[in-house]
Parts: C-alpha cells; sequence; structure tokens
C-alpha cells in the first residue's frame, strides 16, 4: 500500500542550509525538496516550524533506568524496552544504539544480572516491529572485568551489534584522574563507607593491571576480523589516543580532555560528547566540557547518554547559544555525523532519496518542543 505525505510550510533543515519550503515521501523515501508554498492535495501545514531529520543515536544507557528502576526493582524487560523506546521516539530520536554493559567493576551488579535480559528484550522487540525508533545494540566492554571476554564473545554474534566501545573506569586515569570525583561518584552511587571505597579502589586498580590491556587488544581484534565499528572511551592523553589509533578505534567517546579530543582528531577520529554536558554547561566528572571542545571545533557527535531529551536541545544549543553554529552543521552534530560515524548512508539528512526519517520541531525560544516524529515515512510520535 502507498504511503505518502507533504510537509509544507516548513523550515527544513537540510545538509547545507535552511530551506522554507514544502518536503514531499512517499513509500518511506524522500521524493521531493521544493522552495515556496505548494498544490499538493493533503499537506501538512507545519506552521513554519523546523523539519529536521531524525535524530541517530550511537550511546544511550536509559534502557538501564527502566529495567531496574528503583534500587531492588527488576522491570520487565520487555516492558522496560518499551518504555525507553516511546522516550527515545518523542525526542526526535529516529535510531538508536542502546549501549549495554558487557563486564562491571561492582562484583554482583545488577548490570550483570539484567544483560541477558535487556539484550534479548531489544532483539524481540525490534524483529517482531514493537520498537518505533529503529533499535541497534552498543556494547560497552570494561575491559579491566575478569568475565569481559566471556561476556563479550556471547554476543557478539547478535546481528543488532553495530558498535564496540572499550572502557576502563578504574581510579586515577580516563574520566576519573581526579580520585575526588571518582569516591564521590561511587560512595553516593554504591552507599560505600570510606573503609570500603579504599578496599574497592584498591581492587579496581589491582583488576586493570591484569586484565585491561590484554582484554582491549583481543577485543579490537575481533571487532575488526568482524567489520564492527569500534569506539574508545575517556581517553584523556595523547598516549590513550595513540593506543586508540593502532587499535583501529572509529570514534572516540567523552574524551576527558582539551589535549586527547585534539589528538583524536589528528588521528582521523570523530568526537562524541554528551549532550548533558552541553546543556548542564559542563561535565559532571569535572573534565573538559562540551562547549569547550565545540569551540575549538574537536566536537562531532552528540549524544543523548543519560538524558533522551537532550539531543535535540543540545543541538539547538549549539546553534542559538554563545557558540554560534549554523543550524545545518548543529544538527549534524547529531544526525548525519552519527550516521556517517555507524556507516549509515542511507539517513542522519534530509535529501531527495534517503530515508524519510523526520521530525518537526517548533523553536520556543527557551527550547526546542518535537511536535511529531516519522520513521521511513510512518508516524511514531
Amino acid at each position: 500500500m502507498t504511503s505518502e505525505i507533504v510537509l509544507a510550510n516548513a523550515r527544513i533543515v537540510t545538509a547545507d542550509e535552511v530551506i522554507r519550503g514544502t518536503l514531499h515521501v512517499k513509500d518511506g523515501r524522500i521524493i521531493g525538496l521544493a522552495r515556496g508554498a505548494t498544490a499538493l492535495p493533503g499537506a501538512v501545514d507545519c506552521d513554519g516550524d523546523y523539519v529536521v531529520p531524525g535524530l541517530v543515536e550511537l550511546h544511550t544507557d536509559n534502557l538501564e533506568k527502566h529495567v531496574t528502576p528503583r534500587p531492588k526493582v527488576r522491570w520487565h524487560p520487555g516492558s522496560a524496552a518499551l518504555a525507553h523506546d516511546a522516550q527515545m521516539a518523542s525526542a526526535g530520536i529516529t535510531t538508536v544504539f542502546d549501549a549495554i554493559s558487557c563486564g562491571d567493576i561492582i562484583e554482583g551488579s545488577t548490570r550483570l544480572e539484567t544483560l541477558e535480559d535487556m539484550v534479548g528484550a531489544v532483539s524481540d522487540a525490534q524483529a517482531r516491529g514493537h520498537f518505533r525508533a529503529e533499535h541497534r545494540l552498543h556494547l560497552r566492554c570494561e575491559v579491566s572485568s575478569a568475565n569481559i571476554l566471556e561476556l563479550f564473545g556471547a554476543f557478539a554474534d547478535n546481528p543488532l551489534v553495530g558498535i564496540v566501545s572499550l572502557m576502563d573506569h578504574t581510579p586515577g586515569q580516563r574520566q576519573f584522574v581526579r580520585e575526588d570525583k571518582y569516591y564521590e561518584y561511587y560512595q553516593g552511587k554504591y552507599g560505600f563507607s570510606d573503609a570500603e571505597m579504599v578496599e574497592f579502589t584498591r581492587r579496581q586498580q589491582e583488576n586493570s593491571a591484569r586484565y585491561s590491556d590484554p582484554h582491549r587488544r583481543a577485543i579490537a581484534a575481533t571487532c575488526r576480523e568482524r567489520g564492527l565499528t569500534l569506539a574508545s572511551h575517556d581517553d584523556a592523553t595523547p598516549e590513550h589516543v595513540a593506543e586508540a589509533a593502532g587499535l583501529g578505534i572509529h570514534f572516540a567517546e567523552f574524551p576527558t580532555t582539551v589535549e586527547a579530543a585534539r589528538a583524536s582528531r589528528a588521528a582521523g577520529m570523530m568526537v562524541l560528547m554528551g549532550a548533558p554536558n552541553l546543556v548542564r554547561g559542563g561535565s559532571h566528572s569535572g573534565n573538559v566540557s562540551a562547549a569547550e571542545l565545540a569551540g575549538i571545533g574537536c566536537l562531532d557527535v552528540l549524544s543523548s547518554d543519560y538524558v533522551p531529551i537532550s539531543l535535540m536541545e543540545a543541538a539547538f544549543l549549539l546553534h542559538g547559544g554563545p557558540l554560534g553554529f549554523a543550524l545545518p552543521a548543529a544538527i549534524a552534530t547529531v544526525a548525519a555525523n552519527p550516521a556517517r560515524v555507524a556507516g549509515l548512508d542511507d539517513r542522519g539528512t534530509i535529501a531527495v532519496g534517503k530515508r524519510a526519517d523526520l521530525v518537526r520541531v517548533h523553536d520556543a525560544g527557551h527550547m526546542p518542543v518535537v511536535r511529531a516524529v516519522w520513521r521511513q515515512g510512518r508516524r511514531i510520535a
């Protein structure tokens, strides 16, 4: 059955400019883009709102919050996945890589308990067509974990896996160069006493010294063999970046310093930063701000990370805030650039022939308001 949509009186954000005009969609693809009004019947009057490409999210752990909505509370994974999906779609995200932790630094963590459930729930709902957005998987591999190779191997063949990131949250380096921030984060999250925190820190440093390097190399080699997109995580030094480049890393997630971000760009890797970092005005870990990297031309991709709605808000903040990005360049950080990183050349921009993943956005001045979302021409929010 033929499906057709005409969006008129819209400010259409293409790769290079903003066009006041009409967008024509048929059978899930963009077939027409024109300036000015239209005589086509049944056109939707967008009342001057922006129409931007569907957002592409490379790293969100939002699903975990739905699976474990309270400490010691486990929600049905299928129901949790649908709730998470609805939140993604309503935020204008039409393609999402669910970042699921393989391995953890906390023994007995709920992340380990729920790993298989989450992968299964996403895989099942995607296969059955229950999702609004298109979901894929991003395996976050904690390389200091003793059993990470076993866990990674159990899920690496899942056809939804497209991205693998190599993480090491050991104190004293990368994300937690400042051990006071490390203590603040983990004592706040897990309620460790000072003595428990000292023992926990000692154990993590021993595990990292023993496991991190061989695990990082083994997982990277497997990813290269299978053509999976590789990400580094929390690089802090030029040495970290050189190691990542040697492993064939495609993009750098959340570099913690200006030096690491610049070195990543020089090595040909795109740089991803958190949209919450940009919206909040800084990193909750005390690391480099996304705004600072954007200001020196070292920000390519934004990720909603733990706040789905932040992705659209951050893009419009890049444009309307002090950084003054042109709107097409700002939208590229949440659509075209992440699509390119993930090897998805059929989406991320508004152009004839591309997938009709579209978002109608009203600029309310203080924030963008998502009014409608289409995935492959079908209304999903």
